[in-house]
């Protein structure tokens, strides 16, 4: 990924990465009513693991983008909110995890009383974790790590966890699943509004500053 340094940048990123995705979801979902019963029930099954790549992919690429983009405004660790500051102590928190050793610790404490009103170095790639499972409690996490409020998904946590991501790992285990072409064509509408909801809430923080501390 390259440096996004500017709104252009990171705005230019964010539309590359939703128009390919909803060129695709539309491309099946356009397909499905034009063939067969028979290819039909095939194109529905593939249809969902699709539906769900793009949910988790689209949530990672734009997360990440957002940190890209934080990374690069020049702040100092103070000016930023905690959420990005922790991004900044990324190896010394995994140290923190692995050992009870007191080193890092001292390390982490000499680090806000040394450090904070350096220039932040926020670590920004593959730190976003869906762990290939992004269900509502997973969406949560990563939404609130970047400093974005998930309350407003939470009507659509049902959707995500049985409608998506059940249906995805029943496919993924081999398992059968009936659904027919006006659900696939509902999920799929749902799926895109929910990855546009989430570009809007990355665009809202980046023109409000909201990556910025209100001390």
């Amino acid at each position: 990924m390259n440096k996004l340094r500017t709104i252009s940048d990171i705005q230019n990123h964010l539309n590359d990465e939703l128009g390919w995705r909803i060129q695709e979801i539309d491309n099946l979902k356009k397909l499905i009513p034009r063939v067969n019963s028979i290819q039909a029930r095939s194109l529905l099954r593939a249809g969902i693991p699709i539906l769900y790549a793009h949910w988790e992919g689209f949530v990672k690429s734009s997360s990440e983008a957002y940190l890209n983009f934080v990374a690069h405004q020049g702040l100092s660790y103070r000016e930023l909110k905690t959420c990005f500051i922790l991004f900044g102590l990324k190896t010394e928190i995994e140290q923190l995890v692995e050992t009870n050793k007191i080193t890092p610790n001292i390390q982490v404490a000499n680090f806000f009383l040394d450090k904070l009103d350096k220039k932040a170095k926020i670590f920004y790639k593959g730190v976003i974790n869906t762990q290939s499972n992004l269900s509502s409690l997973v969406f949560e996490e990563i939404a609130s790590s970047i400093g974005i409020n998930p309350d407003s998904y939470k009507f659509k946590y049902k959707l995500i966890d049985e409608s998506l991501l059940k249906r995805r790992n029943q496919i993924a285990h081999g398992e059968y699943l009936d659904i027919d072409t006006q659900g696939y064509q509902n999920l799929s509408d749902e799926v895109v509004a929910l990855i546009r909801n989430y570009k809007i809430d990355i665009e809202n923080s980046i023109a409000l500053e909201s990556y910025k501390s209100s001390l």
